[in-house]
């Protein structure tokens, strides 16, 4: 299909994959830019090859297949969850499964009506387009985004003023894939035009267990089971921390030992880097102390805590809390975070069952 006209691409499509993966350390502070080539090396490419998530892999396996049969692009698709848990990966997976190409982009850099357009006008036949923190796009730019999912096509206008006029391109048919840590942040009109909604959820211990396998013999590395199961425990069910931390612990072996990733090396790694035995870090103890020790189990504003213990309040809500409240450490209520006895336990502190926490 060919269009009647053509754009010039605009600063915000991403080419460089690099740039587009330091963007994770937004969200993920221990995210660092020498992580970025080994993450790809140890990144699925197909379905088969993706671990965890099987109720998802196999829709998607279902919706690929009818699509290509159909001979049509695959249903938009949205995928949600935490940050680490793939959804990058699983929508360069969707790409390699269809035979398309894969462009990449977010929700913050197309600031304008003439970015989208740049970028829509230079898609091929079924290509798919994955946009990186979706609920972060211009309300603007949706509403023209809105069209081009529909019927693929882009309404523009040309010029300003009484002479302003408005065209419409017609675009190749492709997919959008979306990608976001909070659902609930993208309008309903814009949800409600992806025809395949996808929350991604945490992974349990024997998942992995076999990431992070599968990640060592690509690696090089010998682990042993004591090793794995100590690693996969301690990975707060996110691939991208079990692969992190497979790394780290590498380090450490290869410096203090020969080299051999065993239960032993393993958990004094974990003692140097400062995660203990249920995966939390220092940043994890410093919200729960805060909570605990300084507001005695609260309500507390989550602009108060980070302000106390001098973290963005996005990195707390996207990154720190998922985790905590699945401990059922912590819950969020109308009038802030409240500390759970677990909490209190956990920290070896007595609580006032006097105090009313809501």
């Amino acid at each position: 299909m060919k269009k009647s006209l053509k754009l010039h691409l605009g600063r915000s499509e991403i080419n460089n994959k690099e740039e587009q993966d330091i963007k994770k350390s937004d969200i993920d502070p221990e995210y660092k830019k020498e992580d970025l080539e080994l993450d790809r090396s140890l990144r699925p490419r197909v379905l088969s090859e993706f671990i965890g998530q099987d109720k998802i892999i196999g829709n998607l396996k279902v919706f690929i297949d009818s699509a290509r049969r159909r001979k049509e692009p695959l249903d938009h698709v949205i995928l949600s969850g935490p940050p680490g848990l793939g959804k990058t990966c699983l929508a360069e997976i969707i790409a390699n499964e269809m035979g398309v190409n894969f462009k990449i982009t977010s929700g913050p850099a197309i600031e304008r009506a003439g970015d989208l357009a740049a970028i829509l006008t230079n898609l091929e036949d079924y290509d798919v387009l994955f946009i990186d923190e979706i609920h972060r796009l211009n309300r603007t730019v949706e509403e023209i985004l809105y069209p081009a999912m529909e019927d693929y096509k882009l309404d523009i206008i040309i010029g300003k003023g009484p002479s302003a006029k408005s065209i419409r391109i017609d675009v190749a048919p492709f997919t959008i894939i979306g990608a976001t840590t909070r659902i609930g942040l993208v309008s309903s009109p814009l949800r409600d035009r992806f025809g395949v909604n996808l929350r991604l959820d945490y992974y349990n211990i024997d998942n992995l267990i076999k990431i992070i396998r599968r990640s060592a013999a690509i690696l090089g590395l010998e682990v042993t089971e004591e090793g794995l199961s100590i690693l996969a425990s301690r990975s707060r069910g996110t691939p991208r921390i079990a692969n992190r931390l497979l790394r780290r612990v590498r380090d450490y072996a290869l410096v203090s030992g020969d080299g051999r990733i065993d239960g032993t090396a393993t958990e004094k790694a974990f003692k140097k880097l400062d995660i203990d035995k249920l995966g939390l870090d220092v940043i994890d103890k410093k919200i729960l102390n805060t909570l605990v020790l300084k507001f005695e189990g609260g309500p507390v504003g989550v602009g108060t805590i980070a302000a106390s213990i001098g973290e963005e309040i996005n990195t707390i809500e996207d990154v720190y809390e998922p985790y905590l409240i699945q401990l059922g450490f912590i819950k969020r209520t109308p009038k802030g975070r409240v500390a759970t006895g677990s909490a209190f336990d956990y920290l070896g502190v007595k609580q006032n069952k006097d105090k009313r926490l809501f």
